[in-house]
């Protein structure tokens, strides 16, 4: 263990260093995680392209983090013409990829690909824009995942429970979902760390999650399902007990800029239940470290997406 290098106790944005000129890419940038975080990088001198679905709330975004070392490109994670189109006009290296956005507990739905939507959004559509840029990724690909990925599985793991549930089919529970697609991302990540050693790509595949961070993530399902007094008592919830989410994205910027980690690190907060606090190197579930399970993933991500990372 003493190989390993700790993050300092209490690690927060005013401690990022080394990012000046360095170009990180955020996926769902408008709001939340990837709002606090493309705001911290350009505070620490780094350029920022951050993606929203709709030009206009893109350009609103980048007016309200100063318009300076900052810019948008549009993105649907739903579709895969979006995410190619997305992919097409990056121009250069990054030099972190940082796979933020996403949906939570949403009713059953398909996306344009069909794809179940929270698979098709929070793995898939990133797992497709991951593999395009990745020749342009010079350092980090950076995961979103979170403690929920403790209630995901993939059945007996095998390519056809993979497949089947990332097009929905079979017996469908919101949480059950959100949980599956949350254990890809960690999967997705180890996965990548053994594929980057093993092909020379330079990439160190790295996750972290915000424990419970007040963002508009959980009001998703609720206004999906036009919930209002749901959607009303979960913000209060947020207000009372989240910490904010400025707080939460402290583990993903510990992911994406703290330098002496190690590839396949994964990063969440140090206090109860890692609910809340400052960034500390974690463990996921036994499950999100299944080689086989990650390789059958991959393979059928592959497949679903027309996708290949060779």
């Amino acid at each position: 263990m003493s190989d390993v290098p700790l993050i300092p106790r209490r690690w927060s944005d005013v401690d990022i260093s080394g990012v000046e000129g360095k170009k990180f890419f955020i996926t769902g940038g408008t709001s939340g995680l990837g709002k606090e975080s493309a705001a911290a990088l350009i505070r620490r001198g780094a350029h920022v392209t951050i993606t929203a679905r709709s030009a206009d709330k893109g350009a609103a975004m980048v007016a309200e983090l100063g318009g300076k070392n900052i810019d948008y490109s549009i993105l649907d994670l739903t579709d895969l013409a979006s995410v190619k189109a997305c992919a097409a006009g990056v121009t250069g290296e990054i030099d972190v990829l940082i796979l933020n956005a996403g949906v939570m507990a949403t009713p059953f739905l398909l996306t344009k690909d069909k794809f179940e939507l929270q698979m098709g959004t929070n793995h898939l559509g990133h797992f497709a824009l991951a593999g395009l840029l990745r020749k342009q990724v010079t350092t980090r690909i950076v995961s979103v995942a979170s403690q929920a990925h403790r209630l995901g599985n993939f059945g007996n793991g095998s390519k056809e429970e993979v497949r089947a549930k990332c097009l929905g089919q079979g017996e469908y529970k919101p949480w059950s979902a959100y949980g599956a697609t949350k254990l890809a991302n960690l999967l997705f990540t180890h996965e990548l760390q053994r594929l980057s050693v093993k092909n020379n790509w330079g990439i160190d595949a790295m996750a972290a999650h915000p424990g419970w961070s007040n963002t508009n993530l959980q009001n998703v399902s609720p206004q999906m399902r036009e919930a209002n007094a749901e959607a009303r008592i979960t913000s209060a919830m947020n207000d009372v007990f989240a910490q904010s989410a400025y707080r939460g994205c402290l583990p993903v910027l510990a992911a994406a800029t703290y330098s002496p980690l190690l590839g396949g690190s994964y990063i969440g907060p140090d206090g109860f239940m890692e609910m809340r606090g400052y960034p500390k190197l974690t463990r996921g579930s036994s499950l999100s470290y299944d080689q086989e399970l990650a390789s059958n993933l991959w393979s059928i991500s592959e497949e679903l997406t027309g996708i290949s990372w060779a």
